[in-house]
């Protein structure tokens, strides 16, 4: 059936159109104005007689930015105590209940106070949408899930607060917040960023030079993607462009997993396409024979690989490049995607004829085949 013709996707039109529209500014890093230019936002909004209230914004006491909440409606926060102290959280419920046309919700990959209805402040903010309410938030290029690992080897820190991929896929507007190393390194130095005691070692570490023009380049290739896909779901499209559809093949080796799965999703994000995981079971690796650590492992990354928007294939085999070229046909995928090979001689020279039958089929059938390093 055509897909514009069934039920189901009128219904998700309909709710679509009754949803809230999603704008996101995204940035390099802390210190570069987003918070700033929400705020200036909001008045600008209000002084056209829209109905915007802050909802939760961090100004980290920066004096400017503290400056511009004068004069801006603000729906108060929940207050709760956790582990003796008394915390504020953002009240879902209450702007759910007030109904403004905008709200304000800052530090979007914020990680919400245990005992919350939502784990998650990207969870509160699809809530907020379904309810037919507008937002405008703003997060880190660093708190993206699959640039997880780039950011890692870029700063050598591990970004524990991530939020989905395709969280920042539904933003209706997707705006990048720039500043060149030298503005703000200048900022971070003249006190605007952080207190003076804690500069010195920010310059160190997260705010070198090096680091801030590779996660300057990771946040314009990023809003850049944004805008591509925008492009191809909202201008119509000549018939001959061939739609891509992505495989992501994956062992129970976990690093190498982890990093076809987050490299497969900036590829499919990129083109706007579908993706999916395929781990082919073989008989070694049966339930009942696989240690409990590997199988641990591979949970783990079908659910990093489901946040991040794949469909996952789960199958019995005994000869892998035989499943994959079974799902590349039954899914007409255009690209599969595998891991560097970590093989001995030996096995190189075992697994020689299965790989060559594998690039000859999908050479004949017109599917490229990526090796991800």
């Amino acid at each position: 059936m055509d897909e514009r013709k069934n039920p189901e996707h009128f219904l998700d039109l309909i709710k679509k159109s009754r949803r809230g529209k999603f704008k996101l500014y995204i940035g390099m890093s802390a210190g570069v104005g987003k918070t700033f230019r929400m705020l200036q936002e909001a008045h600008s909004l209000l002084r056209n007689g829209i109905d915007v209230r802050i909802a939760y914004i961090e100004t980290h006491m920066r004096k400017d930015t503290h400056a511009l909440l004068d004069g801006l409606p603000c729906i108060p926060r929940r207050k709760l105590f956790y582990k003796g102290k008394e915390l504020e959280e953002l009240d879902v419920q209450s702007v759910i209940r007030i109904r403004p046309e905008v709200v304000i919700v800052d530090e979007l990959a914020h990680t919400n106070i245990e005992g919350s209805k939502n784990e998650k402040r990207w969870q509160d903010v699809l809530e907020i949408l379904d309810a037919g309410i507008n937002v405008i938030s703003a997060v880190n290029i660093q708190h993206i899930e699959s640039l997880n690992e780039e950011i890692r080897e870029i700063t050598g820190i591990v970004v524990s607060e991530r939020i989905p991929d395709s969280v920042v896929d539904q933003a209706d507007e997707v705006v990048n917040i720039d500043l060149t190393a030298e503005e703000l390194i200048t900022r971070l130095k003249e006190g605007k960023i952080y207190e003076q005691s804690k500069i010195a070692q920010a310059l160190q570490n997260f705010f070198k030079n090096e680091h801030i023009l590779q996660l300057r380049e990771l946040a314009l290739k990023e809003v850049a993607s944004q805008v591509q896909r925008k492009v191809e779901t909202e201008v119509i499209q000549h018939r001959f462009v061939k739609k891509e559809r992505f495989l992501a093949c994956i062992s129970s080796n976990e690093l190498t997993a982890k990093t076809v799965i987050r490299k497969t999703a900036r590829l499919a994000g990129y083109y706007n396409s579908s993706w999916y995981v395929l781990y082919v079971q073989q008989p070694q690796e049966r339930v009942d024979r696989i240690a409990l650590d590997k199988q641990r492992h591979l949970i783990n990354n079908f659910k990093l690989a489901t946040e991040l928007g794949a469909e996952i294939i789960k199958v019995e085999g005994k000869k892998v490049a035989k499943e994959i070229m079974l799902q590349c046909e039954l899914r007409k995928i255009t690209t599969v995607c595998i891991g560097k090979p970590h093989l001995n001689l030996a096995k190189v020279i075992m697994a020689t004829d299965t790989f060559r039958t594998l690039l000859n089929k999908l050479s004949s059938d017109n599917i490229d085949l990526v090796i991800l390093s």
